[in-house]
């Protein structure tokens, strides 16, 4: 028998999904690219959707995760504060130990 164990974790503020998986990649992708433009494109998703994640997670969050910067010779773009790259460590710690944590049980279920 090959057993599998399969979990997500988001995190919720007033019931609604304030930081999961989906948007950690956008943080993520923002911070190589320096663009939401550019993270859209290369999450595969509209840039209206992925502006829509940003604008949820910046509403919700207590300080500002992401600053824009206006357009001029480079162009303009958008770059994560100190506060949103330390969303995305705390994030993939926790979602780590979760995964060890879970890995041991299904351990202890295939012993039974």
């Amino acid at each position: 028998m090959n057993y599998k164990i399969k979990s997500r974790i988001w995190i919720e503020l007033d019931g609604e999904e304030f930081l999961g998986e989906g948007k950690v990649k956008l943080l993520k992708a923002i911070d190589n690219t320096g663009s939401l433009s550019k993270a859209a494109k290369t999450m595969k998703i509209s840039y209206k959707k992925a502006w829509h994640l940003l604008d949820a997670v910046n509403n919700s969050a207590k300080k500002p995760v992401t600053v824009k910067s206006i357009g001029g010779k480079g162009g303009g773009g958008t770059k994560l504060t100190v506060y949103g790259k330390s969303l995305i460590v705390n994030f993939e710690e926790m979602n780590e130990k979760c995964w060890k944590f879970l890995d041991v049980q299904l351990e202890n279920i295939k012993s039974l």
